[in-house]
């Protein structure tokens, strides 16, 4: 009996491989019509890519502002139904946002998600869901949300309900969302110096932002407006935001005759804006004396309200009473004052100088004040520069320069 199931089994098999066969071949013969239309088809639509790829789509636009962007965004919807080439006109969107002005626009992302097609990404078992199903697809949206994020723009709940539509709950952008929604609001409003969105382009008012800011550390700070026109000697006629506070100006009369700097220029960020900024300070400070006593040996336990010891020591106890440093005094040097000014140049630094000793800081007159920052050196003063061994070879350079009292 089971050899005659076996040999029942063997005639069906080959039968089954002997009509597959066949119905291969019938199908072959039949509708070689078909298959070169389908092949037609396929190089239609490669070529169709190639185009798309090649096409500038945001390039040669006239007017780039955001009306012209959501125009071109709707002509991409409007082209077929199935959108194809969407990854890549997305790419390109993403890559000119920047230049249309729209890079900070919440309701453009939205527009450029709204490009993918619905309900085909969304995974139907686990395995999808974990291993990134339609990659391109989810890291094109990955990609997009990043920008958001590096522009400081939050998401709202409209565009979970637009990812979830074209990804699922389960998808990797919708997870990117989430993570989104939970770190950047604790983020916005963390900053202790609020800075209005967006900072304005006027370099008077950064400079008053980032005087006051970094003048922030001493409550007692006054931030003043001057203006080089007051200045006889002046030849640089601009603004300067300097910032100073009672306690610098008592450091500054007790410095005695030795020399200050003014060094800089270095940056300060206000959000993508930046400016520069110049310091008035002091040579470096010797660090405070280190108290080599081990305060755990029990060996010689003193008495703190008469100082006599417990041990047979007859060494006297330690002066430990000393003054405190100010938040001005660091180990490189104590900062005296801080300013902003509108050309950043030598000139404008001097009269700096010399409205400082006008206002509240007469010792300014009789001490030296040096020049002590860094300078590039432009390509033109290498080209012509003497071949001799008395040219400098560096980018930069530290200028010194004093200042007559």
């Amino acid at each position: 009996m089971m050899l005659i199931r076996q040999r029942i089994g063997v005639v069906y098999r080959l039968a089954g491989i002997s009509v597959r066969t066949c119905a291969k071949d019938t199908k072959s013969s039949q509708r070689p019509d078909e298959e070169e239309g389908k092949d037609d088809g396929q190089q239609k639509s490669s070529s169709e890519t190639r185009v798309a790829l090649r096409t500038p789509l945001f390039e040669h636009v006239s007017t780039k502002d955001k009306k012209t962007y959501i125009e071109m965004v709707r002509v991409f919807e409007g082209r077929s139904v199935h959108r194809r080439n969407h990854v890549e006109f997305i790419y390109a969107a993403l890559k000119h946002m920047e230049e249309f002005g729209v890079h900070k626009d919440l309701e453009v992302y939205k527009s450029l998600i709204n490009v993918m097609p619905k309900g085909k990404f969304i995974p139907t078992n686990i395995f999808q869901a974990e291993f990134m199903h339609y990659p391109r697809q989810q890291q094109v949206i990955i990609d997009l949300l990043e920008q958001m994020e590096d522009n400081g723009i939050i998401p709202d709940y409209e565009m979970e309900s637009m990812l979830i539509n074209v990804f699922g709950k389960k998808g990797h952008p919708v997870r990117k969302y989430w993570r989104m929604m939970y770190w950047m609001p604790k983020f916005k409003n963390l900053s202790p110096w609020p800075l209005p969105n967006p900072v304005p382009d006027d370099s008077l008012e950064l400079a008053k932002m980032a005087v006051e800011r970094m003048c922030s550390v001493d409550l007692l700070s006054q931030i003043s407006l001057f203006d080089t026109e007051n200045v006889p000697e002046a030849l640089d006629h601009t603004w300067i935001v300097s910032g100073q506070s009672s306690e610098q100006s008592e450091l500054l009369a007790r410095h005695k005759q030795k020399p200050v700097f003014i060094e800089g220029p270095f940056v300060i960020w206000l959000r993508t804006r930046s400016i520069n900024y110049f310091l008035l300070k002091s040579e470096s400070n010797p660090p405070p004396p280190k108290d080599d006593e081990d305060l755990d040996d029990v060996r010689n336990i003193r008495i703190p309200f008469v100082g006599i010891g417990m041990s047979h020591s007859t060494a006297p106890p330690k002066n430990k009473v000393a003054l405190k440093r100010s938040v001005h005094e660091q180990d490189d040097g104590t900062i005296f004052a801080i300013c902003c000014t509108g050309s950043s140049t030598k000139d404008s630094l001097l009269s700096w100088v010399r409205l400082l000793e006008k206002h509240g800081n007469p010792c300014l007159g009789h001490l030296p004040v040096l020049f002590k920052f860094t300078s590039n050196v432009p390509d033109q003063l290498k080209v012509a520069a003497p071949d001799d061994g008395n040219a400098g070879g560096g980018d930069g350079m530290t200028e010194e320069g004093k200042l007559g009292s």
